[in-house]
């Protein structure tokens, strides 16, 4: 299967949207995954997530990418189903190592749910490891921010 790669845009937004809403177990947050909250996502990270497009024109996966100027985080990295093991969700990974080796960034980090099988083998796959030696926290900021995930 042919593909192609671009930067994601918020015209891409539907359609991103549409994906992670085909992905059973995929947590969407009302705020930070809303249209609005894409938006100020994509104009603090320029040119770093991506889609993945077939020849016919369908976005087949996305990765939203971004960094604080010190450490890059991938966010969502999705491929949808039937696409998978063709090497797309590789190669949208290293569209966004690549855009943020441009800009220095030396360490790239990602968070997977425990329950997420394919995902981790995934990323075992392509060579990341995972930590053992710290604990990941969270402080919710704002209450109305919940996840939802797709059944």
């Amino acid at each position: 299967m042919k593909y192609s790669l671009r930067s994601m845009t918020i015209e891409d937004y539907p359609k991103v949207k549409e994906l992670w809403c085909s992905i059973k177990g995929f947590g969407i947050r009302s705020i930070d995954d809303s249209e609005e909250g894409i938006q100020m996502f994509l104009n603090r990270n320029p040119g770093f997530s991506v889609v993945a497009e077939s020849e016919e024109g369908e976005l087949v996966g996305a990765i939203l990418c971004g960094h604080d100027g010190r450490r890059g985080c991938l966010y969502h990295v999705c491929v949808r189903t039937e696409y998978r093991r063709q090497g797309i969700g590789k190669a949208m990974v290293v569209f966004c190592m690549e855009a943020l080796r441009k800009e220095r960034i030396n360490k790239v980090s990602l968070i997977a749910f425990t329950k997420n099988d394919v995902g981790n083998a995934f990323w075992k796959e392509i060579g990341w490891t995972k930590r053992e030696d710290l604990n990941y926290y969270d402080f919710a900021l704002n209450e109305k921010n919940i996840t939802a995930f797709i059944q």
